[in-house]
């Protein structure tokens, strides 16, 4: 690994993360890893692999997912598999937000059946941040932006304008349900996106804001 901001960056957060997790670890038999997929997270992912941890007892989630087949070049999980879950991780549990259903309007039932069954809440969730504002698949320009901000339903799926697949996505209310939550942004024009945020309220706007009033730790590198 490289000695950029943006590598030295994610080895502090695999560390902080793998912490958060030992800590949690030595009170319960199983906890709970909720990640976020794009290109940002990869060396995040590659550092935390190889991390010294029980990864037979961690269980990980995405917070949303394009619906799509896991072979799929733009699926979620099969970025998760490949860069995440090797090495020493290749032992944790790996818990799909997809099912063979055609729809997420359709498989949303049984992906909701499926989280109750960890160990909520998470240790910590590691949210990401569009250049529109959006975390997960909390979209501004999504129809069902509300009802996800508002539900207490765990998953919700969602279709947006501005995206070519339609998705499912943790609720607000489901990663609120979280010990510690994690942003992780690089470049410019997110630091300049991040204080807009902070400057109002309206979530509908910029979705990320459902996160700013909580206890959030921003990783940022240039």
């Amino acid at each position: 690994m490289s000695d950029s901001p943006r590598d030295q960056l994610a080895v502090q957060l695999a560390e902080a993360v793998a912490q958060a997790l030992r800590t949690d670890l030595q009170d319960q038999q199983r906890v709970l890893l909720v990640v976020s997929g794009g290109s940002t997270p990869v060396p995040f992912f590659h550092a935390l692999s190889s991390a010294a941890l029980p990864w037979d007892r961690i269980d990980v989630i995405l917070a949303d997912e394009r619906w799509v087949p896991e072979d799929h070049a733009d699926s979620n999980a099969r970025l998760v598999r490949e860069h995440l879950l090797r090495g020493p991780a290749a032992r944790a549990s790996f818990v799909s937000l997809t099912t063979s259903d055609p729809t997420p309007e359709q498989g949303a039932d049984a992906v909701a059946a499926r989280l109750q069954a960890l160990a909520w809440p998470a240790s910590v969730v590691i949210l990401g941040m569009g250049g529109d504002g959006h975390t997960a698949s909390l979209f501004p320009d999504s129809r069902e932006l509300e009802l996800a901000l508002a539900t207490q339903a765990p998953v919700v799926a969602v279709r947006s304008p501005s995206q070519p697949q339609a998705r499912i996505t943790l609720s607000a209310d489901r990663l609120h349900h979280a010990r510690r939550h994690l942003l992780h942004i690089c470049g410019g024009d997110k630091r300049a996106m991040l204080a807009r945020a902070l400057s109002g309220d309206d979530a509908r706007e910029l979705p990320i804001r459902a996160f700013l009033a909580c206890p959030l730790a921003v990783y940022w590198a240039p």
